[in-house]
């Protein structure tokens, strides 16, 4: 009974946007066991996509409205599902494997846990890539005229009401297997809602504007890429290194990591202004810059249009030109979910036309007072029976 149950929360996983594939090998029901009890992994399966009160999924789970609030939090706090407060009010909801699950559990991580991630990540490299963008750094967008705003990190930054700072997750993970890195571990960001759940469960802390711009000035010094949410609304920025993040070592493996990254640039060298000093090829994450006889040469494949070659030239003889066939950006973090689910033929896919409509922030805005009128329990559970949420 515990193998099929573990085995239906893989398939009910795998059903959400971010997916949970099987393996061969299985180690993602080695994962699941470690993360869920029984318990959990049977109240999990009764969540939706779309968020609820304890009410609402008491009545779905044969419990009274107390028990289910009690052991919704628990699961909440332990980084299972997700929860959205909105004044006196609480809303959970199921949350995809990556990202979500995996990252929630920064506080828990071990080295069993590290081992399993290490096997079972490669088999994310569609999904996983495709819920982040890059967007160069800083200095590079000065420097690179008619920069949509948002490809222009600071300002996305600056639009934000809440912000918290993390540990970086991947770079905790390394560190547990022995191949610690030098760079910054206080690097994930999350805005709105991301941010409130992180804060609540002592994932990371709250810091300003000015706080979160200083760390991307630093990010930038210390030649990390920049990735944002894979929308023109983002809630999280990954700041990240070739040699830990899982993405980017994902996009490493690939003869051309440019064709799984939204990007909106590639870099160009001129070999009449380059020295051939080779810092930009120093910086690279792609490995994307090769030596000439006495010049640099991007290699476009390769390229993820991040702009750290561009901040250190000082022959200026690096730029960022447009790349072409750049496929429009999803208005927001569940647009980017349904693009994903409708592209796989999955169910979630089936509200893309409303999603391209809603932002995060009108969305929870809107929540509450739709279950106030009492017309969107019958609404949800049409979807569901559908396969939708």
């Amino acid at each position: 009974m515990p193998d099929e149950l573990y085995l239906q929360l893989r398939d009910f996983l795998d059903r959400l946007p971010g997916g949970c594939p099987a393996t061969e090998s299985g180690v993602e029901l080695k994962l699941l066991r470690k993360l869920f009890s029984p318990e959990e992994a049977e109240m999990a399966m009764r969540l939706r996509l779309f968020p609820e009160p304890p009410s609402v999924i008491a009545g779905r789970c044969g419990l009274t409205e107390s028990q289910a609030a009690e052991r919704l939090e628990e699961m909440a706090r332990k980084g299972l599902i997700f929860r959205v407060r909105r004044g006196d009010q609480v809303f959970y909801q199921a949350q995809q494997f990556i990202v979500g699950i995996y990252e929630f559990h920064l506080n828990q991580i071990d080295e069993e846990m590290s081992e399993l991630m290490e096997e079972y990540l490669p088999y994310f490299r569609d999904t996983g890539a495709r819920q982040f963008r890059v967007v160069p750094v800083g200095s590079a967008v000065d420097t690179t005229p008619a920069v949509a705003s948002y490809d222009r990190i600071k300002e996305l930054v600056k639009d934000q009401e809440i912000i918290a700072v993390a540990p970086c997750i991947c770079r905790k993970e390394q560190g547990l297997l022995g191949k610690e890195c030098a760079h910054t571990l206080e690097t994930c960001v999350t805005f709105g809602v991301a941010a409130q759940y992180y804060i609540e469960n002592g994932l990371g802390r709250i810091i300003s504007v000015d706080e979160a711009l200083d760390l991307l000035r630093k990010a930038e010094e210390e030649a990390l890429v920049l990735q944002p949410t894979n929308a023109k609304e983002i809630i999280n920025i990954c700041i990240c290194c070739g040699c830990c993040c899982g993405v980017l070592r994902v996009l490493k493996m690939q003869e051309r990591p440019a064709d799984y990254v939204q990007t909106s640039f590639q870099a160009k060298i001129d070999p009449r202004l380059c020295s051939g000093c080779g810092t930009c090829m120093e910086r690279c994450q792609m490995e994307s810059i090769q030596q000439l006889e006495e010049s640099m040469r991007v290699e476009e494949g390769r390229c993820i249009g991040c702009g750290l070659c561009v901040s250190t030239c000082e022959q200026g003889a690096i730029s960022l030109v447009p790349k072409t066939g750049v496929s429009s950006l999803p208005a927001s973090y569940l647009n980017m979910l349904s693009m994903i689910a409708s592209e796989q033929g999955k169910g979630f896919g089936k509200l893309n036309w409303m999603m391209k409509r809603t932002t995060m922030r009108r969305f929870f805005k809107v929540v509450p007072i739709l279950y106030k009128t009492r017309l969107v329990k019958p609404v949800a559970d049409q979807l569901a029976k559908r396969g939708w949420i």
